[in-house]
């Protein structure tokens, strides 16, 4: 457990790096577990503050960071970079997630709300991107389906759905599973929340799949919802993972 001296040392240290984000006049969005509380109320401990950024602007974040004296660190080219201090509190600079799926580029800031985080205007990442993101994180490790569903339940009524199920395709298969959740965890609330235009057009899609041939190819998209636990299937199993190509 954390000690208020804690609490208070690790606030000063995400508010001191939002005010030099905003005096550096690099377009940033706030998500994670700060945009969670925002849009549901929920609250949980968090090691971290995950700042969204385009692909092309994170070197300049790091950069920025360096020449204040913070320690700056390229953790995973694909997605992730990290700014810390001296202390060892750090944020995470996201530009990406590691299956390459939801990469940031300027529709997010587009569909952007304006927040007050630490006394100051900030942008949060939309509820959609915050759902699209969260919604491949099925690891044994972790696991944001809680997340998804608080978010409906508490955005779902007011959610851009049309633009939420364009960003699933063509991986709708995953947003149908968080609808059936849905329905399972709120069973007095999806009939309010989960529009049933979009329900039976996924379900009919789905039905579609027994009148298809199967694949040639055997290929498992396991690894795009859990990078450890299908590694049997392409290691030993044969089948053929595949990702997303990004420019």
């Amino acid at each position: 457990m954390k000690t208020n001296e804690e609490y208070n040392k690790t606030a000063m240290f995400y508010k001191q790096i939002l005010l030099l984000l905003k005096d550096s006049g690099i377009p940033f969005m706030i998500g994670g577990s700060f945009a969670v509380f925002e849009y549901t109320c929920t609250t949980r401990d968090t090691k971290d503050m995950d700042i969204y950024c385009r692909a092309e602007d994170y070197p300049k974040i790091l950069k920025f960071f360096a020449a204040k004296g913070y320690e700056t660190q390229l953790t995973d080219v694909r997605w992730l970079a990290k700014v810390f201090n001296d202390e060892g509190r750090f944020i995470d600079i996201i530009f990406d997630t590691v299956n390459n799926i939801c990469r940031v580029d300027n529709s997010w800031f587009d569909y952007a709300h304006e927040a007050v985080v630490f006394d100051m205007s900030v942008l949060l990442i939309s509820p959609e991107h915050l759902i699209w993101g969260k919604i491949y994180v099925m690891n044994r490790e972790r696991y944001d389906g809680a997340d998804v569903n608080h978010l409906l339940l508490r955005q779902g009524e007011s959610l851009d759905w049309t633009f939420l199920k364009q960003l699933m395709e063509p991986n709708w298969h995953l947003l149908l599973s968080c609808f059936l959740l849905f329905q399972f965890v709120y069973p007095a609330d999806h009939f309010r929340i989960l529009p049933r235009w979009l329900f039976d057009e996924l379900m009919e899609r789905a039905r579609e799949q027994y009148d298809l041939p199967p694949p040639v190819e055997k290929v498992c998209r396991g690894p795009w919802i859990d990078q450890t636990q299908y590694q049997v299937d392409i290691k030993e199993w044969d089948y053929k993972s595949y990702t997303i190509k990004t420019v």
